[in-house]
């Protein structure tokens, strides 16, 4: 029943040709923002599903650059959040953000590589960063980026805006408040420099829930082979070999398990 009410209802009113133009000449890199992106009734119950924040099934990461929790496993997921995370990956809404975004070749990556739910409380951050390039097992290129915002009320004066940064990482462009049951899509191979550098400011117990499903594509020439994040330091963090110590090991598929918890 929640499934069908998914397919009913998910991007059904929407115009297409407006979303498109929107995403395309999108600064600094293509982009849309939606709100509503759920029904009210669905996205209440994605929120009120995701576990708590100090239950087992969270992996933590907690190192100079991100201060974050995820959990990928499918069956971990709540009944409801399974059947979104099924209908997300499938041809039918795929089909649809083809058509918002004009990218002719898009294929989930049913794994979560990456995404699934994730969660921050009071000081959790997540620095500016280039996402990986090619799939570490997939050797697809990723390409799409689908963030989903689920938590009620959330009030901007928290911090934890998305943040979309120039490609020469200089300086921050345009930044989205992550307010409740707001969608965020964006391409993944333009210099694509996004983070939320600033730690959140929320009182205890209130946290920034969002769920995120990536899309990948045929990988094209020249295409960058980097299989982890590419982080960049906060201002601060410029001049401290400890950090940068850990973005190189980050980086790497062969270090990156030393780093995620400092």
């Amino acid at each position: 029943m929640f499934l069908m009410t998914l397919k009913k209802l998910l991007l059904t009113n929407i115009n297409t040709e407006i979303l498109r133009k929107s995403f395309t000449t999108a600064q600094p890199f293509h982009h849309v923002v939606i709100d509503d992106f759920f029904d009210d009734e669905t996205a209440i119950s994605l929120s009120r599903e995701f576990p708590s924040y100090n239950s087992d099934v969270w992996y933590v990461y907690n190192n100079p650059l991100e201060n974050k929790k995820a959990c990928n496993t499918w069956n971990l997921f709540p009944r409801n959040l399974y059947s979104t995370f099924c209908y997300l990956n499938s041809p039918s809404f795929i089909s649809k953000l083809q058509k918002i975004t004009g990218i002719k070749k898009l294929y989930p990556d049913v794994g979560l590589h990456g995404g699934g739910l994730h969660m921050h409380g009071k000081g959790g951050k997540l620095n500016v960063h280039l996402d990986y390039s090619i799939h570490p097992k997939l050797k697809l290129q990723r390409k799409l980026n689908l963030i989903v915002y689920l938590a009620e009320n959330w009030n901007p004066e928290w911090k934890g805006q998305l943040e979309f940064w120039s490609a020469d990482r200089k300086q921050c462009i345009t930044s989205t408040d992550t307010l409740f049951n707001r969608a965020v899509i964006f391409d993944t191979t333009q210099n694509s420099y996004h983070g939320l550098p600033t730690p959140l400011e929320c009182p205890e117990g209130r946290y920034r829930k969002s769920i995120a499903v990536y899309y990948l594509t045929d990988p094209v020439e020249n295409c960058p082979v980097n299989s982890k994040a590419i982080y960049i330091p906060t201002e601060d963090q410029k001049d401290d070999p400890e950090v940068n110590r850990i973005i190189n090991k980050r980086a790497s598929m062969v270090t990156v398990d030393e780093v995620y918890r400092v």
